[in-house]
């Protein structure tokens, strides 16, 4: 009797833990993304920040708090916070179905609410996405209304034998792409961003709502910045071939004599001509 009470409680407490059990579920989809991205989202307002990421981030995922820190590591001191609430606008995956990244607005509560825009880069692992790198950049109250655009891979492809080396030597085409870029601006000013983004291009720029296309994003940098460089941290490349993202130290010198540093993200696209161009720019403000 009492190991049919036992065996009982068991069957009750697996069916409890269940629904968490197909929570953040992968298919390859961006659908299934934007899921876990929404349940992300639902966690941290029903128990807080701390068992949010404890349970969403992968063991060595980043958080830029604002350097870049281990994301368990980092909320494991923080208190239970419910007062940040997102929504995802714009999210993409690749074709391998091993990597996607979500972008959209976010409110830190309270008596006077904060407001910006977060840039999230998921990876896919045992049948469920897991937060790799979560960066974020504040705004004024957004004012412009913006409509969700989830695209969904354009068909499906995932090397049977890819080896760490290859993959190596897949991001390094990212890394080279991205020096080139880095003299390229320091040859020929802001205007060599014109050849590295794609004309769907969006920027998330502290202070501003996000500037999408080439056309407003070439003016916006004119604008302002005299000069911009990067230094690369790290490349990572979707196994599927067709997206990758970089992150590192930008230093922007402004045209007012000020000069900043910001950590960056950048998500780069592989076009129908084999070249990398970037459609996500996210700076935020680094301490040094």
């Amino acid at each position: 009797m009492m190991n049919k009470f036992l065996y009982t409680i068991a069957a009750a407490s697996l069916t409890l833990l269940a629904p968490a059990a197909y929570a953040q579920k992968s298919d390859g989809s961006t659908k299934s993304l934007v899921k876990a991205e929404k349940e992300f989202a639902e966690s941290l307002a029903k128990h807080g920040a701390k068992t949010a990421y404890t349970n969403f981030a992968a063991d060595d995922a980043l958080v830029f708090r604002p350097n870049p820190v281990n994301a368990k590591t980092f909320y494991s001191s923080q208190p239970e916070s419910k007062d940040i609430s997102w929504s995802p606008t714009y999210a993409r995956v690749s074709r391998s179905g091993d990597w996607g990244f979500t972008t959209g607005p976010y409110t830190v509560g309270g008596e006077k609410p904060a407001y910006g825009q977060f840039l999230s880069v998921w990876k896919a692992k045992n049948g469920k996405w897991e937060l790799a790198l979560d960066l974020g950049t504040t705004t004024n109250k957004p004012l412009n209304k913006v409509s969700p655009e989830f695209i969904e891979p354009k068909d499906s492809y995932k090397p049977k034998f890819l080896t760490d080396k290859q993959r190596a030597a897949a991001a390094d085409i990212i890394a080279t792409t991205e020096k080139t870029l880095n003299t390229s601006l320091k040859s020929y000013g802001i205007a060599a961003f014109s050849g590295f983004l794609n004309p769907d291009a969006r920027l998330l720029f502290p202070g501003y709502e996000p500037i999408v296309g080439k056309d407003k994003i070439l003016p916006f940098f004119n604008s302002m910045v005299s000069k911009v460089s990067f230094k690369t941290t790290k490349v990572e490349k979707a196994d599927g071939g067709d997206f990758a993202y970089t992150y590192g130290v930008a230093t922007v010198d402004y045209k007012a004599e000020l000069r900043e540093s910001f950590n960056y993200v950048f998500i780069y696209e592989r076009q129908a001509d084999h070249n990398w161009n970037i459609i996500v720019q996210v700076f935020a403000p680094a301490e040094r």
